[in-house]
């Protein structure tokens, strides 16, 4: 009957370790941060842009990993920023050069993801040799804002042509083609990728050509958000030798761009999507690998993202997937605290035990000693009889307790130490009685 009394008891007590530890766990759990929502809103662009298209890259990877990517089509850079400023995106596309740290203090970079050049398309049969030819000219800049206008105006500056002596033309996308072809426009500035629609459609029309930078390196040198970039004889189309020679080209980057509260996972998992799409490259990577990159940013570097150029893919979401690997990650925040509590426990808890047990035992040494020295020091029968009856109550409540089987031998030591002690009062009460 006593060996369950005891077991339950043996296991009461540890449960308050048990209790301690996980007291501890909800409380270091309120520190780590928590788990990543499962929906981002990246700006994106227009219909037609590369930047939309792209966009739709990331939402079909991030979708496989249980994150919904809600698109939003904008004018473009600037819109994109201003909607990451107010907060009302996550992450968005954005042109280089169209901003700085200094006046967002609060986005951070993930990195630059390819070139995307400056465009200049004139009719075949139209001569254009430098920009202050464009005088009294009609031209499409890009919309009011865009990030093709900001790098236009700014080359205007450069070449200190008064803005007032253009015909600006406010369209874009395919109406500004159309109207090019139709010699309603005789200029056309755009700032795409090679593989947004509009570009192609531009490279591969008959009656349009783009012209060359042959100041590149010159622009590339006062700007330090544009690079040098060649799109190579016959690269677009060898069939046709499109373009029909080296063509050169001032090239801002795009780049991926995120709230600095955008929790650590998705800054992550969307640095490790933006690897997959553009790590393929394009037709004016100078080598492979090129993009994403951690240069060419606006922004500071997001430690997350640097992680991942470091390091590679975190090493749990390399074999496990993505929403168990964070969890497991979030976890291990708490392991160093953890341990810190149960170590100390693993080494106080069976002490603690092992004192509570013995103290049923050692506490009675107390009351026999009281009681010897009492005896010693009186030795009258009405005391002696008075010291039996004190004797056989302290055994019949010592016969109450119990203990585990490997205290046994003291609990019975207790027992016999007992015996001893009425053994001698009995020797003195039988000398009393012949005396």
């Amino acid at each position: 009957m006593r060996k369950p009394q005891t077991a339950r008891e043996t296991v009461r007590f540890y449960s308050y370790g048990i209790f301690i530890v996980l007291l501890g766990f909800a409380i270091t759990y309120q520190f780590v941060k928590p788990a990543p929502p499962s929906k981002l809103i990246i700006a994106a662009g227009s219909s037609g842009g590369a930047y939309l298209e792209f966009a739709k890259e990331y939402r079909t990877l991030l979708a496989e990993d249980g994150i919904s990517l809600e698109i939003l089509e904008t004018s473009g850079s600037i819109e994109n920023l201003a909607l990451l400023a107010d907060g009302k995106v996550d992450a968005a596309l954005l042109q280089g050069g169209i901003a700085n740290s200094s006046e967002y203090p609060s986005l951070l970079g993930l990195g630059s993801l390819y070139f995307e050049p400056l465009w200049v398309f004139i009719r075949q049969g139209f001569e254009l040799k430098s920009l202050a030819q464009l005088s009294g000219r009609k031209v499409v800049l890009g919309s009011e804002g865009s990030g093709t206008r900001k790098v236009v105006l700014q080359l205007m500056q450069d070449n200190e042509i008064d803005l007032g002596s253009l015909n600006v033309v406010d369209l874009t996308g395919m109406p500004a083609v159309d109207a090019l072809r139709q010699g309603l426009v005789d200029v056309l500035f755009l700032v795409a990728a090679v593989s947004s629609s509009t570009v192609q459609t531009l490279l591969n029309s008959d009656n349009l050509v783009p012209i060359n930078f042959g100041r590149a390196d010159a622009y590339a040198r006062r700007h330090h958000f544009l690079s040098k970039v060649v799109l190579p004889q016959g690269v677009v189309n060898f069939k046709k030798n499109i373009p029909p020679q080296d063509l050169l080209l001032v090239a801002p980057a795009a780049t991926m761009v995120v709230q600095e509260s955008l929790h650590p996972a998705l800054a992550g998992l969307l640095t490790q999507v933006i690897d997959q799409v553009h790590g393929k490259g394009s037709l004016l990577n100078t080598h492979r690998r090129q993009f994403p990159s951690t240069e060419y940013l606006d922004f500071p570097l997001s430690e997350d993202a640097d992680r991942f150029y470091r390091l590679g893919v975190p090493f749990m979401q390399r074999y496990l997937p993505f929403w168990i690997a964070i969890q497991f990650d979030r976890l291990k925040l708490m392991l160093l605290p953890l341990l810190a509590l149960l170590i100390p426990l693993i080494k106080i808890l069976p002490l603690t035990y092992r004192w509570r047990i013995r103290s049923r035992i050692y506490r009675w040494y107390d009351t026999l000693q009281a009681l010897d020295y009492e005896v010693r020091q009186d030795r009258t029968m009405s005391a002696v009889e008075n010291f039996i009856v004190r004797i056989n109550k302290i055994e019949e409540e010592v016969r109450q307790i119990t203990v585990p089987l490997s205290y046994a031998a003291e609990l019975y030591g207790l027992r016999i130490h007992i015996d001893m002690l009425r053994r001698q009062v009995r020797e003195i009460k039988e000398d009393e009685i012949d005396g």
